[in-house]
């Protein structure tokens, strides 16, 4: 090795090794985006599930239960505050034309859609971000999930409260 090489293999790594990390933490960071809307959609079909048993728990209405559920199968992500963002609509279904129409009663036969909107995950490392633009800040990636299905038959033809 000449002196006029010296330092050159660590020049050469290092130009190998920036670019090379930073692909390994933009896939961990999609890799992390990914992983958060799969957990939120999985967490309102429970919730869905849920519903469309009638089912409540002790001392709350079916409401609150389905945002319980939504909660705790959302793997830590709805914690604290992040429950508004929960959201429950029901449905009726005009069997002439199909027509679904907003409704107030959760009554068997009507559609329960359960949502998750305006929940935001911020990239692992700050370092790289999607959607950086030139002298702006980290920008969050925003999700909204949802799922629904046809409400059974409460037992006794009565709902429960909401």
């Amino acid at each position: 090795m000449t002196r006029r090489e010296r330092g050159s293999q660590s020049l050469e790594m290092a130009l190998c090794l920036l670019p090379f990390l930073g692909i390994v933490f933009l896939i961990m960071s999609l890799s992390w985006a990914i992983f958060t809307k799969a957990s939120l959609q999985n967490a309102v079909a429970d919730g869905v599930r849920y519903a469309i048993t009638s089912q409540t728990m002790s001392g709350k209405g079916q409401d609150a239960s389905i945002k319980t559920v939504v909660q705790q199968s959302a793997l830590g992500l709805l914690s604290g505050n992040n429950l508004d963002m929960v959201n429950i609509q029901y449905y009726s279904v005009d069997p002439s034309t199909g027509v679904l129409t907003p409704t107030n009663n959760n009554f068997g036969g009507n559609i329960v859609e359960v949502s998750v909107t305006g929940y935001t995950a911020n990239p692992l490392l700050p370092i790289l971000s999607w959607g950086k633009s030139a002298g702006s800040t980290n920008t969050p990636v925003s999700f909204s999930v949802r799922a629904s299905d046809r409400m059974e038959s409460s037992p006794g033809g009565i709902p429960p409260q909401r």
